[in-house]
């Protein structure tokens, strides 16, 4: 059974595994900061609700399978110090995610981005 936290514990948390990835995985920094530059070219260009909505939604499922990249490697490290072949399609597979997300964000990012930004430029 685990231990009861309060919700701000639990909030807290979050907030430290957040600080803990951007401090230490440069990936997540990557992702994160292509993130905040696509929320404020969003905000220039004057992205409708439903375009906030997919782009927020992007940028979130990478930085969350990022963080879920992160976590399965530290538990791969932990059960797994010694170097093996299913520790490592572990790890790979998992990459492979977090690759697959960031390739549809550039999708999705052209498809929203794009219109707009040939509306500005003509």
């Amino acid at each position: 059974m685990s231990r009861l936290r309060t919700l701000p514990q639990s909030f807290n948390y979050a907030f430290e595994g957040i600080k803990l990835a951007i401090k230490n995985e440069p990936n997540f920094r990557i992702h994160l900061t292509f993130g905040i530059a696509a929320v404020t070219l969003a905000w220039f260009v004057g992205f409708s609700i439903y375009e906030w909505l997919l782009l927020l939604f992007t940028i979130c499922f990478v930085l969350i399978l990022e963080l879920f990249n992160t976590t399965l490697e530290a538990i791969v490290n932990l059960v797994s110090p010694d170097i093996k072949p299913q520790a490592k399609i572990a790890k790979d597979v998992s990459a492979a995610a977090v690759l697959l997300a960031a390739f549809m964000s550039i999708i999705v990012g052209f498809v929203l981005f794009l219109p707009k930004i040939i509306v500005i430029l003509n």
